[in-house]
């Protein structure tokens, strides 16, 4: 491992522009449970009763109360050793770009700034009716007093400001995302099953326009072919030595 870790890094060191995608297993060691391993969310709530637009409007008291769990969990989560090495990245200039699937903020709590959100995220109450946004307070402060979360725009019920099942990922993140991608001279892949689309074909796009992609996952995943570096194992155990063997590179 300790050799794949420096040829990966040297990789990193070369490149003049790479890029990091990430996905729910950067946050597992924050203690932000992941989706569909054991013990993931979908192993405690079934995602179409509380995670798609039809669930947001049929049985809004489930959908709510999954997203009120959710946000107590994040609030007493801090950002770990990976996201925390991904910000020392950039800040040296050897990191472009973050493109999360996460909606949790935490590439941001850590110092990252180039962060392009996919799946939007949990700081912000949004209107399907009429697209307004605002603060996640909106939804906490109403549904601790036992209230409808509403718009202030239209009085329509609100929802966090992330993508659910049934809905289209934002068009201007999805763009600068794939721009990234086929920018990038360097992909590195995070915490991700890349099972979800359209974000699990990003490391097609980088390779197709002449990208190195560096995997760092757990488990495998259907895209490990595409890579020329795997490295198995957690973000919080790989990216600290990785992004210091790029600065010493």
């Amino acid at each position: 491992m300790h050799h794949a870790i420096a040829q990966a890094a040297s990789a990193l060191a070369a490149s003049p522009f790479s890029v990091a995608l990430t996905g729910a297993g950067m946050s597992t060691e924050s203690g932000l449970p992941d989706f569909r391993s054991p013990g993931g969310l979908w192993g405690e709530d079934d995602p179409v009763e509380v995670a798609t637009l039809t669930a947001f409007r049929r049985t809004p008291e489930k959908f709510y109360d999954f997203y009120q769990r959710r946000l107590a969990r994040l609030a007493a989560a801090a950002p770990n050793v990976g996201h925390q090495a991904l910000a020392e990245l950039e800040a040296s200039g050897r990191l472009g770009a973050i493109i999360t699937q996460n909606v949790d903020g935490l590439h941001q709590a850590a110092g990252s700034r180039q962060v392009i959100e996919l799946h939007g995220n949990l700081r912000e109450a949004a209107c399907p009716q009429c697209q307004w946004t605002g603060s996640i307070r909106l939804i906490t402060e109403a549904l601790g007093a036992g209230t409808v979360p509403a718009c202030p725009r239209c009085a329509a019920r609100v929802k966090p400001n992330v993508v659910l099942f049934e809905e289209l990922l934002p068009q201007a993140a999805y763009r600068q995302a794939e721009d990234a991608c086929r920018r990038a001279a360097v992909l590195l892949v995070v915490g991700s099953s890349l099972q979800v689309t359209p974000a699990a074909w990003l490391p097609q796009v980088a390779r197709q326009h002449g990208a190195t992609v560096i995997i760092v996952n757990d488990e495998p995943t259907p895209f490990d072919h595409v890579a020329q570096f795997v490295l198995r194992g957690r973000a919080g155990a790989i990216l600290p030595p990785l992004v210091a063997a790029v600065q010493k590179a």
